[in-house]
């Protein structure tokens, strides 16, 4: 039961400071959010960031998602970026979002992050919120992706009262695994033959973090 308050009274706080954050009536400007988080990091200085998606971006998603292969080639054609939602404000809200990946050196766009919500239960309480990753091919396997993902998790934390954030990946998917088990994720099982791709079922690999979690690690 204590501990139970605990939850409540953190939570009653995480509301009030996204009020006083203006998180409330809207988006605040992400580079407040994250420059807020990262202090409260012990890290180098990070070599990529995440920004909000402008309608300057649009055409390069549409092509990127043109050109999707491997583990995120469901065999249809993708959906084009709303122009309308997107000629409103930020494509983020605490149920789903959209943000690009940039090289910190160069603002060279390298990719996206992404969330949606899911439901465990019908009340509020049981929805987590599911993250995913898409790095062009050239620029996977520089650690770019975890750092993209230790910042993504850190901004849901940040901004929506949610208890848990998780991620699945394909059971081959060993990089990505990797990668969210470097950043202190917990493997929490396999859901088998989930996913229907490229003619077959596959088994996807359930990846979490919790709230009151223990810190997650630096990425190297």
């Amino acid at each position: 039961a204590r501990h139970a308050a605990r939850l409540a009274a953190r939570h009653a706080a995480r509301l009030a400071a996204r009020h006083a954050d203006g998180l409330a009536d809207g988006p605040a400007p992400l580079s407040r959010i994250l420059e807020r988080t990262m202090t409260r990091r012990s890290v180098d200085p990070p070599r990529v960031r995440l920004r909000d998606v402008t309608m300057d971006d649009a055409d390069m998603l549409d092509a990127w998602r043109s050109e999707r292969g491997g583990f995120n080639d469901f065999g249809q054609a993708p959906d084009p970026i709303n122009r309308e939602a997107l000629a409103k404000g930020p494509l983020r809200n605490e149920r789903n979002g959209l943000l690009i990946v940039e090289v910190v050196a160069d603002a060279r766009p390298i990719g996206s992050v992404s969330w949606h919500r899911e439901m465990y239960g019908p009340n509020p309480e049981s929805s987590v919120l599911n993250f995913g990753i898409e790095l062009l091919p050239d620029e996977r396997g520089q650690g770019y992706g975890t750092e993209a993902q230790a910042l993504l998790v850190d901004l849901l934390f940040e901004t929506t009262p949610t208890y848990r954030v998780e991620a699945s990946t394909d059971i081959d998917n060993i990089a990505e695994q990797r990668s969210l088990e470097k950043l202190g994720l917990h493997r929490d099982g396999v859901f088998r033959k989930v996913q229907f791709r490229a003619g077959a079922y596959h088994d996807l690999v359930v990846y979490s973090r919790l709230r009151d979690d223990p810190e997650m690690l630096a990425s190297d």
